[in-house]
């Protein structure tokens, strides 16, 4: 379809003479460089189309170029980020004048709203397709304001475009964070109803939304029980997700290989039946640099002790409990220490996570198709490493093109059981094809519903 419109703006411009070519495009290429208000230019539907195209840009997935959604959060407790050797500073001591935290959502909020007036004032107003239009507009407005909301808490809610001479809206104040979350599920629920394609990997979709509206409400539901207190509240938001994500579960079904979640080409990982949403890439077209990221020369961002303790056992539990031989610290090899023993024992996603040896710090480890590699923790990041893509387009920036998941089934799965963990409605029956698919892929025993609740470790502070 870009194509299209790129070849038609080719065939115009030939075609202008009383207009310069390049004033045609300046007034006429999406997105639009101006606020237009032309109910003209709104009722064409290649013009809508172009603009609420750009929407597809804030599906990030690896980057293009810049840092995705993966990888580089590293202010987690299960990877540890590095600033001259020495841990990122995990708390903000000063709060900036400026940040693109805040400014980025709502350029694209003003963009979602330019969309949504524009569409009501023209001829595509109440049809199938300018509903269409305005869907996919408040599906990604409704994704800011969950951004916004879980970084800022309450933020101005603003459902028009921006007039700059309206003081009261640019210098408003903020609107109670209920409000603004409340205000998003109603655009997500808009986009379910509204979207004209029910499923696709790689378009906006109903079952996009659906995904969509089970992280909204899953974090929404928590929060209000253990921060907001709110028992109502998180009642109404976690029976959500149970409802949404019991639609979506049958669908998308839990596939055997994880490692294949994170390191597939794009063919490859549109044909995983658990993908529900990805972002595609191709070799010489568009790339992105996560695997440069972690397989070149720079020292990479490893995953904590912590979280690699955090892995069970292949008996299914954990380091003060299991049946397995605990005390093996890794076997000596040549440039370095091994770890395979210590993998083949665990579960089976962190053989998928990191490489079988450790990597010290300044111990540069080259591996097929890396760079001499070093961990600032030893731990180096295997997940989103390939074979399948040539030297020359591994360890180098923007040239990786391995296609990037945005949602799938083992989300909405675990979604589905915490959410009825939360409401005390969980029984071994929700377990068939959810947990017990997961531990299996995991080379786990499934756990019963009592199970689970008797294996906390003893250890780990969280009650």
């Amino acid at each position: 379809m870009k194509k299209h419109l790129l070849y038609s703006a080719l065939v115009l411009c030939l075609g202008v003479t009383l207009t310069g070519c390049d004033d045609f495009l300046n007034d006429n290429r999406y997105p639009l460089d101006k606020q237009t208000s032309s109910p003209e230019f709104w009722s064409n539907s290649v013009n809508v189309e172009g603009e609420a195209n750009h929407f597809y840009n804030n599906v990030v997935g690896y980057g293009s170029g810049t840092n995705g959604t993966f990888y580089y959060h590293t202010l987690s407790d299960d990877q540890a980020g590095a600033i001259s050797s020495t841990f990122a500073n995990w708390a903000y001591t000063t709060t900036p004048s400026e940040s693109d935290d805040w400014d980025d959502p709502y350029i694209e909020i003003r963009r979602a709203n330019l969309l949504l007036e524009g569409v009501a004032s023209g001829s595509l107003n109440n049809t199938t397709a300018g509903n269409n239009f305005m869907a996919i507009a408040r599906l990604d407005r409704g994704m800011q304001y969950l951004t916004l909301v879980k970084k800022f808490g309450d933020v101005p809610l603003v459902e028009k475009p921006l007039d700059v001479n309206d003081q009261s809206v640019l210098f408003g104040p903020r609107t109670n964070r209920n409000e603004v979350i409340d205000f998003a599920l109603a655009d997500l629920n808009f986009a379910i109803e509204n979207l004209t394609t029910e499923s696709s990997k790689t378009t906006f979709s109903r079952d996009y939304a659906r995904a969509m509206k089970i992280e909204l409400c899953l974090f929404e539901g928590t929060y209000a029980k253990y921060v907001l207190k709110d028992s109502e509240r998180s009642k109404k938001y976690l029976n959500e997700v149970v409802n949404v994500a019991t639609v979506l579960m049958p669908k998308y079904s839990i596939g055997d290989d994880y490692a294949a979640l994170y390191n597939s080409m794009s063919e490859e990982l549109n044909a995983n039946s658990e993908v529900i949403m990805m972002k595609a890439y191709k070799q010489d077209v568009m790339m992105h640099s996560l695997l440069d990221w972690t397989c070149s020369s720079s020292t990479v961002c490893g995953i904590t002790r912590n979280a690699f303790d955090s892995f069970l056992f292949l008996d299914g539990q954990t380091a003060d409990k299991t049946s397995y031989d605990n005390t093996d610290k890794g076997e000596p090899i040549e440039n370095g220490l091994s770890i395979a023993n210590i993998l083949s024992v665990r579960d089976k996603r962190l053989s998928a996570i990191v490489w079988d040896r450790v990597i010290y710090p300044n111990m540069s480890i080259k591996f097929e198709n890396t760079m001499p590699i070093s961990s600032h923790t030893g731990y180096g990041v295997k997940k989103f490493y390939t074979d399948e893509i040539p030297y020359d387009y591994t360890p180098f920036a923007n040239k990786n093109y391995t296609a990037a998941p945005i949602y799938w089934g083992a989300r909405v799965a675990l979604a589905l059981v915490e959410a009825k963990a939360e409401l005390g409605t969980l029984q071994n029956s929700d377990l068939t094809n959810t947990l017990d698919k997961l531990y299996s892929r995991a080379g786990l025993p499934t756990k019963t519903v009592d199970e689970l609740a008797a294996m906390n470790a003893a250890d780990n502070n969280m009650g």
